[in-house]
């Protein structure tokens, strides 16, 4: 695991030697064991290394191919490199180190750009191409490794995080109005926008070719959920945990020390155990705790860990909140709030003090509807589909209205159930996935930035999705939303801030794109069965995980922010609010955002989330924006 970054300049002398060495100092955190670059006339690369494959300085880059032909920078892990360097060998290919990245620029010799298409893992690199004058770059399939660019007249920047692009001083850092309410919805920027206008991020499965003509962006690889298996429930379960065993097994590879994720539900307790079942020797564990009680779920996590005889370790969040809160927003570079990116913080660390790399759970819930949302979202459409159109346009909204600021629990979920009903289900769907109520921000944003939004609004990027999805049912189609959105926008950019901020690399086999791909062809009804979440893959891990292990109520990676905004956190939120002289106030009527946290503060209403979202946004600004 890896940072990259780098320049062309086909049209001027822009960049030298003391840029990329910048670039690559910034991101020092991705690769503390090795960095160097590379510069020509029209280009430059840059490298930061964490050596997970080859321990040796033969695995250092950037790296020349053997006829100096090609130069690379790579971020990530091929886990099927070794049978393509068989492969590679047979074809007369030879190597000089163990590396996945030498596969890489073998692949590329042999096959071109379709190289993408051949490997299995998590990516995003450039080559370049002396004699063609070339630089290609590409991303993984699913978005685990990140890729940031600006197309500017010498072709353009890149990098594996936003501040290494702002180590360029021409860079100009214009905020975007549509991504700050994008931000405020999502609590995060979605692919392929960014912050800043005129600064992107590659889309998972595509490629980017730059020369001096231009660049081009092409998609390699999309998810189908268009083929539905016919196979029975018990074979489907079957090949589903061959492929699981065989996804964690390919993660296991590595000359470092390895362990786990564990936070004892399905997910990670079902990759721990497919762990301990192929290695001879205990696996690491980690776990992360909270005080509340209502959060806390490292008791179910020590019966997994003791289950499979794991060296286990913990570490409970109390008081660090306050102290690390500006120090890990600063790993984002851009806007965003998901709160748990706190304790996968801490996770990270106490990993890092026992392992290089580790295995995560993630991509559960994505590929077999493990989330809330999905089963309340079906139960939704279904009630859609039965009342008459003309009743849902008419009465549902004036219920809506009327239900509008109600305190009560009961009847602020009655309200959001008007609200999805009198819509479609794409926008339905959208409510499922907004942090920030309409409600609440109706009235809430200042007159400028109302006027620059010009009409947008963020239910947009859910509903085109929706539409768009290569599915027929309903629960396949907001899936597929979630793979294009919440997956790479939110969850993969948490997970991989968080642990290359401890220089932790994160492996998540339930993300395989074959195992992935396979999902996909299960029927709906095997997912999400009479209202019970993740139906299969419960059925695939019932071999060695307890019923209750299965079946207990979900409580996800969630954090106590209520109290924290009321506690631990408080004094900072409020000079962060209250106290700054540009950042939330230019976008906001603070008299209102006073009024949401008076009304928190005193329990009279629940703004977790809506505070939340303006401290990191304030804590990022503060950092990085400059007002133009």
């Amino acid at each position: 695991m890896c940072g990259i970054a780098g320049f062309t300049r086909f049209s001027s002398s822009f960049g030298d030697q003391a840029l990329l060495e910048r670039m690559g100092q910034v991101m020092f955190h991705r690769g503390p064991d090795a960095g160097g670059e590379y510069l020509d006339e029209l280009v430059g690369l840059c490298h930061r290394r964490l050596s997970i494959i080859d321990l040796s300085a033969a695995g250092n880059q950037p790296m020349h191919s053997s006829d100096g032909k090609l130069v690379i920078v790579f971020n990530g892990e091929i886990y099927n490199f070794q049978a393509l360097r068989a492969e590679l060998i047979e074809d007369g290919y030879s190597f000089t180190s163990k590396t996945d990245t030498e596969v890489l620029l073998a692949l590329y010799q042999r096959d071109g750009q379709k190289l993408v298409e051949k490997i299995n893992g998590m990516f995003a690199f450039a080559i370049w191409d002396i004699e063609k004058q070339e630089l290609f770059l590409a991303r993984d399939r699913l978005g685990k490794k990140p890729l940031y660019y600006y197309p500017c007249a010498n072709g353009i920047v890149f990098g594996s995080e936003l501040k290494c692009l702002m180590e360029v001083p021409e860079l100009p850092r214009v905020i975007r109005p549509d991504s700050v309410y994008d931000f405020f919805t999502y609590q995060y920027i979605p692919d392929p926008k960014t912050i800043f206008e005129d600064i992107f991020k590659l889309e998972p499965g595509y490629t980017l070719t730059v020369n001096a003509s231009g660049y081009q962006k092409k998609q390699y690889w999309d998810l189908s959920f268009s083929d539905q298996s016919g196979a029975s429930e018990a074979e489907v379960a079957e090949e589903l945990l061959d492929a699981v065993r065989h996804a964690v097994e390919q993660r296991m590879i590595s000359d470092v020390p390895l362990g786990a994720f564990l936070s004892g539900g399905v997910d990670s307790s079902g990759v721990v155990a497919l762990m301990a079942q192929s290695s001879d020797k205990a696996v690491t564990t980690c776990s992360i705790g909270f005080d509340s009680k209502e959060f806390d779920e490292v008791d179910f996590a020590r019966e997994i860990a003791e289950q499979f005889k794991t060296d286990h370790h913990e570490f409970t969040v109390r008081e660090n909140v306050a102290d690390n809160l500006e120090k890990i927003a600063a790993y984002f570079d851009e806007p965003f709030a998901d709160p748990s990116l706190v304790p996968t913080y801490f996770v990270s660390q106490l990993a890092r003090n026992q392992v290089t790399v580790a295995l995560a759970g993630d991509g559960g819930d994505e590929n077999f509807a493990g989330y809330s949302k999905y089963a309340v979202d079906e139960v939704e459409n279904r009630i859609r589909a039965r009342v008459p159109v003309v009743l849902r346009k008419t009465l549902f909204p004036v219920f809506e209205k009327l239900l509008a600021g109600a305190r009560n629990p009961l009847l602020r979920k009655a309200h959001t159930l008007c609200s999805t009903l009198s819509r479609d289900a794409a926008y339905g769907f959208f409510l499922s996935n907004s942090t920030f109520r309409q409600s609440v921000w109706d009235g809430l944003g200042a007159d400028e930035f109302q006027r620059k939004l010009n009409g947008y609004h963020p239910s947009s990027l859910t509903q085109d999705y929706y539409h768009k999805a290569p599915a027929q049912d309903h629960l396949s189609k907001i899936l597929y939303t979630d793979f294009k959105t919440y997956l790479p926008g939110d969850i993969l950019v948490k997970v991989d801030r968080m642990s290359m901020a401890n220089s932790l690399e994160v492996r998540a086999p339930l993300l395989d794109y074959e195992l992935v791909e396979y999902a996909a062809t299960i029927p709906s009804d095997l997912k999400l069965h009479k209202g019970e979440k993740k139906h299969i893959l419960k059925k695939a891990f019932s071999r060695f995980l307890s019923r209750d292990t299965l079946y207990r109520k979900k409580m996800g990676f969630s954090v106590p922010l209520g109290e924290w905004l009321r506690n631990e956190i408080k004094s900072q939120a409020e000079e962060l609010l209250f106290n700054s002289k540009a950042g939330l106030c230019d976008y906001f009527k603070m008299d209102r955002v006073q009024s949401l946290w008076d009304e928190h503060q005193t329990r009279k209403q629940d703004y977790s989330n809506e505070l939340w979202n303006m401290v990191m946004f304030q804590l990022w600004y503060d950092r990085y924006a400059i007002r133009k």
